[in-house]
């Protein structure tokens, strides 16, 4: 298992860059940003930087949407930072939430998002792609090599990751979520023909190491909260009740209580509109407690399949989680192997 960091792109953007090198100096291999542009400063300038200021972690956002950005641009700014910095990019991408809700706009359609991540991959690996009623090439993007990622939760999503995503990124930590969600995808990838082993398994979540549970239920409460927002529009397609389509009650049932949110809010430990969310859930959708209770948990989602763990740090222990992951958690779950045997 691979570890990345995920960060909001709050200024001072040299604070943020920090985060990153120091994410690279105790064994994460891969940083992420928020995408959201009024709640945030613009994330690739400061991924341009991050890039520079470190040596081999990969960096994109979790996660970019079709609607925000042109799909041309947002191609042509992964193949110039490939070009830059030799290929340590990679495109997470989803519908849309906060960049487009902010807005007043919508998440678009799982049939835009499949077109845009065609459109995107091909063009930022250098290929030709028909888009617009043209043929369109990136001349300059030869060597260039990106993937990408799919943000999903609903069925009819994860089917699309598992037929044309190089990745899935599921953003929450509880095992039986995440075993479902995997098989989904697998089977999904297996139907169009693809090898399941294939795509990545990325899981982003929230992780607080330390005693103070109560605390750190608080710290990451909003994590439940964002999440819900997606849980919403599932359960509005696919209603409530056990196991509406294909869905788990796991996931659809804590948000009956949700009276709304606040986008101003987003992301945020303190957010006011997420009191709906049971310490069950933030248990079960982050990782908190001592080292031990993440090796555990981490141990167990490996052994699920997942290939990378993402840690959302958004909370008040953001250097002292980076330090116990390096020195503890990491080489814990990391296979060790002997110099001499």
């Amino acid at each position: 298992m691979d570890f990345g960091v995920v960060l909001q792109a709050t200024p001072p953007a040299a604070r943020v860059i920090d985060l990153a090198r120091q994410a690279e100096l105790r064994g994460f291999r891969a940083v992420w940003t928020f995408d959201s542009h009024l709640l945030w400063q613009e994330p690739y300038v400061i991924h341009s930087q991050i890039l520079a200021a470190t040596r081999t972690v990969t960096v994109g956002p979790m996660v970019t949407n079709p609607a925000t950005r042109d799909w041309t641009v947002t191609a042509s700014t992964f193949a110039t930072l490939n070009e830059m910095f030799g290929n340590r990019t990679v495109c997470g991408i989803g519908r849309g939430d906060s960049a487009v809700r902010v807005t007043n706009g919508r998440p678009t359609t799982l049939a835009t998002l499949r077109e845009s991540v065609h459109v995107i991959r091909e063009l930022a690996n250098g290929r030709a792609v028909e888009h617009n009623g043209t043929t369109l090439r990136l001349p300059w993007a030869g060597r260039s090599e990106l993937e990408v990622w799919i943000a999903a939760y609903g069925p009819k999503a994860l089917q699309l990751t598992g037929e044309v995503g190089d990745g899935f990124i599921l953003q929450l930590a509880d095992p039986d979520i995440t075993a479902w969600t995997i098989k989904t995808v697998r089977e999904a990838a297996e139907a169009a023909g693809r090898d399941p082993a294939s795509v990545t398994i990325c899981v982003a979540a929230p992780a607080y190491v330390g005693d103070d549970l109560a605390h750190q239920r608080e710290q990451c409460r909003w994590f439940g909260g964002m999440v819900g927002n997606h849980v919403a529009d599932i359960v509005a397609r696919y209603g409530t009740g056990d196991g509406a389509g294909g869905v788990p009650k796991a996931l659809t049932d804590y948000i009956a209580d949700r009276q709304g949110y606040d986008y101003n809010e987003h992301g945020r430990a303190g957010n006011t509109h997420t009191a709906f969310v049971p310490d069950a859930i933030v248990d079960r959708f982050c990782i908190l407690g001592p080292v031990s209770e993440h090796v555990r948990r981490l141990t167990e989602l490996a052994a699920l399949g997942v290939d990378q763990f993402a840690v959302y740090l958004q909370h008040d222990g953001k250097e002292e989680t980076l330090a116990a992951y390096g020195e503890h958690v990491i080489p814990a779950v990391t296979e060790q192997l002997p110099a001499r045997s």
